[in-house]
């Protein structure tokens, strides 16, 4: 999985500097009304850092955790990103993924095939989830960075 670490380090380290020229009012803005700013967009991927965090620690443990979904919308609109100093959301979610990279990388090579359902899903290999989590990042900071060419692989197949 050294990797599939590297990789989100890599992504991380090339997109901090971009992620820091936005400003405080261009990352608040909203391009239509029901979607969400570039701090909201961060702000999903630190919620989707730490449920993935969850997931990945618990799927270590046993050979097949059951897991909730969870609502990003309501998750998002609650935690008031929008409102959250850029800078802050920013340096909150390189750090978390930092030590996700850590995890990534250290997992025993054991567990990698234990599964997980997610809100009733198929199951799916922990490989499959970590791999699937640094491609899910990317897919959104395509968004937020539409100059940066970053490529994305991603595929919303959990609720299929």
């Amino acid at each position: 999985m050294k990797a599939v670490a590297d990789s989100l380090r890599q992504t991380l380290q090339e997109v901090l500097p971009a992620l820091q020229a936005i400003s405080e009012p261009d990352a608040s803005i909203k391009p239509q009304p029901h979607k969400w700013s570039k701090k909201e967009i961060l702000g999903h991927l630190i919620d989707s850092a730490s449920n993935n965090h969850h997931k990945f620690v618990r799927t270590m443990a046993q050979p097949h955790t059951e897991f909730v979904g969870y609502a990003q919308d309501f998750w998002v609109a609650e935690q008031q990103y929008n409102i959250s100093n850029w800078q802050k959301i920013i340096s909150f979610w390189y750090a978390y993924n930092m030590h996700l990279a850590h995890i990534i990388e250290s997992v025993n090579p054991a567990h990698l095939q234990n599964t997980i359902s997610i809100g009733g899903s198929k199951p799916f290999t922990l490989a499959f989830i970590m791999e699937d989590y640094v491609e899910h990042m990317k897919h959104h900071l395509r968004v937020i960075l539409p100059e940066a060419n970053i490529i994305s692989k991603f595929q919303n197949i959990y609720n299929v």
